[in-house]
């Protein structure tokens, strides 16, 4: 892994700064109903499909899974593997994840495997290339690439998670019509749409998409639904015609699931976690309130000063976001592999998120940063706000000042005695932000 090296500098005038107590908070955010036999609604999708029904038996079909965190993913793609081949058909799974994994057919496989989307689990090989085939160009001159393995089947089936963009706000998002068109379309696919811009990602997008419909095999999609707590409450099986139609409706029904924060300032953030299996962009700015794209204006809230405290596990060294954050540490720094970060910001033209913050010795010195440069009238009455991650919030630690204002909000449930933050003899922060260590 290609990672940075910085000093581990210390700087006495932050010996002095006294951190505000904080106390534990649970929050309930609107939660739908889990669907309840998830593999019986894959396998239902799968058998309504008209395309697949209507394929020779021994018809090769690839499942292409991308490189986001989704619930309960292998069961998903598990029922979906042995449904085809119950049909007769000879499925194969393929990464269908654009540039990712340091846009290597090696480094996607491995993206798969961090996130348990094994050959071994899911019992069938996965094809991984950076191959592609060309499908022509849109109005303004972009190309329409698609995986070559994929292009090559019988039959495709894309599976993917429909929610809100990390940078930006349309009709339709995250979902089914971008796997089409980036995911499939791999590194060369990526670079078509985001060589533009945001501008891209409303116009070449769908465009490049509906060119991929209209002559690849793509046979069905599988959109799921998630609620705050990481439940699936949906899962749909999606005719390629009406993908559009689909990731539209479907995005405002997940929209409604978002967990946000409740403020519309916040003086100092500190993230414990970030990951390309959290955010695209590493953490969300609906809790951030940063998409820093000069193009287009932070959304809410404001947050003065951010800092980052570690990487999840999933993410693989891809710390893609850190660049969003004001503070981190050489632990974090060192643990980020500079060409996945690279690879994703020379694909997609976003090269801010990959820029490095102010890197301290460890999580005391970031936090003492963090509440001295946050703008606040004094460090005792910095309002202060530990996420587990931008996608665990149903516990935060709060200091005094967003505690008032939390109490009068309607996801407010309970909250725990003030507290002063504990750190080892390392500098590591032990008072996290969840009681017991359920994030991955």
């Amino acid at each position: 892994m290609t990672s940075p090296t910085f000093p581990a500098l210390h700087f006495p005038l932050l010996d002095s700064v006294v951190l505000p107590q904080v106390a534990r908070v649970n929050l309930k955010h609107k939660a739908g109903t889990p669907v309840a036999d998830v593999p019986g609604a894959v396998r239902d999708a799968i058998k309504l499909s008209a395309r697949l029904a209507a394929l020779r038996p021994g018809s090769s079909v690839a499942i292409a899974l991308g490189s986001r965190g989704i619930s309960q993913i292998v069961t998903v793609a598990r029922a979906a593997i042995d449904t085809v081949r119950d049909m007769g058909h000879l499925p194969f799974v393929v990464p269908a994840m654009g540039s990712h994994g340091g846009g290597t057919a090696d480094g996607q496989v491995g993206v798969l495997a961090k996130l348990g989307l094994t050959e071994e689990a899911l019992g069938v090989e996965i094809r991984s290339s950076m191959e592609v085939v060309d499908y022509g160009e849109t109005d303004v001159g972009a190309r329409c690439k698609f995986d070559k393995h994929a292009a090559h089947a019988d039959a495709v089936i894309v599976v993917n998670r429909v929610k809100s963009h990390t940078t930006f706000d349309r009709p339709i998002e995250s979902g089914l019509v971008k796997m089409t068109a980036v995911g499939l379309g791999k590194a060369d696919g990526a670079r078509s749409v985001h060589r533009t811009g945001p501008v891209a990602l409303s116009d070449t997008l769908p465009a490049l998409a509906r060119i991929a419909l209209a002559r690849s095999p793509i046979a069905l999609g599988i959109a799921l639904v998630e609620d705050s707590d990481k439940a699936l409450v949906a899962i749909e099986g999606v005719a390629p015609e009406d993908f559009f139609a689909s990731d539209e409706r479907l995005l405002k029904l997940a929209k409604t699931f978002i967990a946000r924060l409740p403020f519309s300032h916040i003086d100092a953030l500190a993230v414990e976690q970030i990951g390309k299996d959290i955010s695209g962009a590493g953490m969300d700015h609906a809790v951030t309130g940063r998409a820093d794209l000069r193009s287009i204006p932070n959304p809410p809230p404001f947050v003065a000063r951010i800092a980052v405290l570690g990487l999840s596990k999933a993410t693989g060294g891809n710390g893609l976001g850190v660049g969003l954050a004001d503070f981190t540490t050489v632990s974090v720094a060192s643990s980020i592999d500079l060409r996945q970060i690279y690879m994703n910001s020379l694909t997609s033209t976003l090269v801010e998120k990959s820029r490095f913050p102010i890197v301290l010795a460890n999580d005391l010195d970031v936090m003492r940063a963090l509440v001295s440069t946050s703008w606040s009238a004094d460090n005792a009455s910095t309002g202060l706000c530990i996420v587990a991650s931008t996608l665990h919030l149903n516990q935060v630690l709060l200091s005094g000042p967003l505690l008032e204002q939390i109490r009068q909000s309607e996801i407010y449930v309970s909250e725990g005695p003030l507290q002063d933050l504990r750190f080892d003899a390392d500098g590591k922060l032990l008072t996290r932000a969840y009681e017991r260590d359920e994030i991955s």
